[in-house]
């Protein structure tokens, strides 16, 4: 009898001890599986903020680095590398008109524009701002133009692509009146002493401020040229954002860390 109870103890406890071994095995492997799971999705949410984050100043990057998502332009011109968009011409591949690498998910009023840009000796780009498209040339617009050359003439100029030519030089502040000439109302420096600040081969910051008719453009934080446009029949108060490539025999241009806030 001893001896059965015995056994049957032995019995008991192996049972228990194989009952818990397994349970234990069960949570070891579904903490596995929630940690994996967990990790996926840490994953999926730094992409989604990376590619759509906002610095502690409110800009909000609207290129990831990596595709064409929310950008639309000839991409036998435009290509990425390196986290950056390079338009590029060359003798063999050759352009009839200014194309531009629109940015698709909006068309800004009043915002504030940042990105990085390096340009060839003898680029010539720009940002186009409060834009539209033409209908009857892909991927070619009109409107005001922060401008850039690898020469720096015209760097930080006011241009307005296929209408008004030059608004606002570097160095004025320029005020539009319908019929009329740009007014110089006043100097926001020597256009010599503010190329000083733009870097050659080499990356600067483009920086625009678009509020009412008041457009201000920037580069490397210096204030370049300022436009105040009353002109009632020809100013824009909305419209597409683009990255120009000029025609040229070959140039090239690099943007990047492209950021947006709308004010």
């Amino acid at each position: 009898m001893i001896t059965c109870i015995i056994l049957n103890h032995n019995k008991v406890e192996m049972i228990k001890n194989n009952f818990f071994k397994t349970c234990f095995h069960w949570i070891v492997l579904i903490l596995f599986f929630v940690f994996v799971l967990s990790c996926n999705n840490t994953t999926n949410s730094d992409t989604t903020a990376k590619a759509d984050s906002v610095d502690k100043d409110g800009f909000r990057k609207i290129f990831d680095g990596k595709t064409f998502n929310g950008w639309e332009g000839d991409t036998s011109i435009w290509h990425i590398d390196s986290n950056s968009f390079i338009g590029e011409v060359t003798p063999a591949k050759q352009i009839k008109t200014n194309t531009f690498l629109i940015w698709r998910a909006e068309k800004p009023s009043d915002f504030e524009f940042k990105a990085e840009y390096r340009i060839s000796d003898v680029g010539n780009s720009g940002v186009q701002y409060r834009s539209e498209e033409l209908k009857d040339i892909p991927f070619a617009v009109k409107g005001y133009q922060a401008d850039i050359d690898g020469a720096n003439q015209y760097t930080g100029q006011n241009y307005e692509e296929r209408g008004r030519g030059f608004l606002a030089m570097r160095g004025q502040k320029a005020r539009l009146e319908t019929n009329n000439k740009p007014i110089i109302v006043d100097s926001v420096g020597n256009s010599d002493s503010l190329k000083s600040h733009i870097k050659a081969n080499d990356w600067n910051e483009i920086y625009i401020v678009a509020k009412g008719n008041d457009m201000k453009h920037y580069i490397n934080g210096i204030l370049m040229s300022e436009t105040i446009d009353n002109d009632t029949a020809n100013r824009k108060f909305e419209g597409i954002i683009g990255l120009q490539v000029h025609v040229l025999p070959a140039m090239k241009v690099e943007y990047k860390n492209i950021r947006y806030k709308k004010r």
